[in-house]
């Protein structure tokens, strides 16, 4: 039968590939397997009986803003708390700046719809969150890669791009805790960076759904705090954050702080897409959080994913062959291995499944090719004894590849 739908096919449309993260997800629920590969939160850490509750308040209280066609800039007491949160974190925004997402992956989707067009030059990490990678390849972009080390992203290799004429429609980055590496952008690199970008005249796409998962201290000042206290405004930063590592991923509501000349045009792209996030998810993430109840759990979180990772830690610690390197990350999901240069990670991910554990190889990760050697863990979703148990198995495949080589 000759196909009908396939050759009409845009462009773009045909550079859309499956997530190999979400690929491996059914892989994963088999009995007995040991998932490091989604980055999900840990379920046991969902504040079930306070949404219940918050989801009752909002049909009981607001049923019509709950369950009615709402605004697209998103449910109003939301909004509102939403700045007093960020003002918290020295992100003053007047409430017009502010949108809710369906996620901040919608948001990521809304920016390459208005910014990217076919061959356009986008600053990214050398690795990067996948998710965006999906989003933004079917418009086509031509990604710049930079290089980043156990302090972040290489502003000086920013510089040289720039002062070489590269002219960026914006630099994408995951601030803390990235995905996939752990590592968080060091404080004098961001000031360094703001800086820059001021110069230059750079669009900066902030990224931040981890930077409250802080483990070992205080967590790091926004780029958009610099950007403001150095401009008095949000000047050079698109803001980035989402409900689903501190609540639920299941809300899907995340949300964007915005220029005063971006945000009028992200909620005209929105209303395309699908006119607002769903009313009720909103309403519950708002009575959810308006009593106090991020202050109250997020210590909760923090303590459980804080043993993980050390969990993690200690068995990588233990169990892997030497050659074999790893990041040690003070927050967020993730830590980033390193295998030596002659073994290929999808190679070993088949001979991993053969022991039921699972990860991610790191190729996905790289816009343009490369990292053969390299995979992603995600420490917050399985228990201590399971990471004990999965690292082992790990490990075991790891040295059965070596030996092979």
């Amino acid at each position: 039968m000759p196909a009908i739908w396939s050759p009409s096919l845009s462009h773009g449309a045909q550079q859309i590939t499956s997530s190999a993260i979400r690929d491996l997800l059914e892989i994963t629920q088999q009995p007995g397997t040991i998932s490091f590969a989604g980055g999900l939160p840990a379920p046991e850490c969902f504040p079930t009986e306070e949404l219940t509750a918050a989801t009752e308040r909002a049909l009981v209280e607001t049923p019509l803003a709950a369950l009615q066609y709402g605004p697209t800039e998103g449910f109003r007491p939301l909004r509102e708390f939403l700045v007093r949160h960020m003002a918290r974190l020295d992100i003053n925004v007047p409430l017009e700046q502010l949108l809710i997402t369906s996620g901040s992956q919608q948001a990521l989707d809304l920016l390459g719809k208005l910014f990217i067009d076919d061959g356009a030059p986008i600053a990214v990490e050398e690795t990067t969150y996948l998710g965006a990678l999906q989003a933004w390849r079917p418009y086509q972009p031509r990604f710049l890669t930079l290089p980043l080390d156990e302090d972040g992203l290489d502003v000086n290799a920013l510089a040289r791009m720039l002062e070489g004429g590269a002219k960026p429609r914006f630099l994408y980055l995951v601030s803390c805790f990235q995905n996939p590496t752990g590592v968080t952008l060091a404080p004098a690199r961001r000031e360094a960076l703001v800086a820059l970008a001021s110069r230059h005249g750079l669009a900066i796409v902030e990224d931040d759904p981890y930077g409250e998962l802080s483990y070992d201290g205080p967590r790091t000042a926004p780029l958009a705090a610099l950007d403001i206290a150095m401009h008095g405004e949000l000047r050079h930063v698109v803001y980035l954050s989402t409900f689903s590592k501190l609540l639920a991923p299941g809300l899907r509501v995340g949300w964007v702080a915005a220029p005063a000349e971006v945000v009028g045009k992200l909620v005209q792209a929105k209303q395309g897409m699908d006119l607002h996030t769903g009313s009720l998810a909103q309403a519950t993430a708002y009575y959810a959080s308006c009593d106090g109840l991020l202050d109250r759990h997020t210590p909760h979180i923090l303590a459980i994913y804080r043993a993980r990772r050390d969990a993690m830690l200690a068995a990588l610690e233990r169990h892997m062959p030497p050659g074999v390197r790893w990041t040690k990350p003070g927050g967020g999901m993730f830590i980033w291995l390193t295998l030596p240069e002659q073994l290929n990670a999808a190679q070993l991910l088949r001979a991993a499944l053969e022991r039921q554990v699972a990860f991610v190889p790191g190729e996905s990760f790289f816009p343009n090719g490369g990292g053969h050697n390299t995979m992603r863990l995600n420490f917050s979703h399985a228990a201590p004894a399971q990471i004990q148990e999965g690292i082992a198995r790990l490990a075991s495949a790891i040295r059965e590849m070596i030996g092979k080589t």
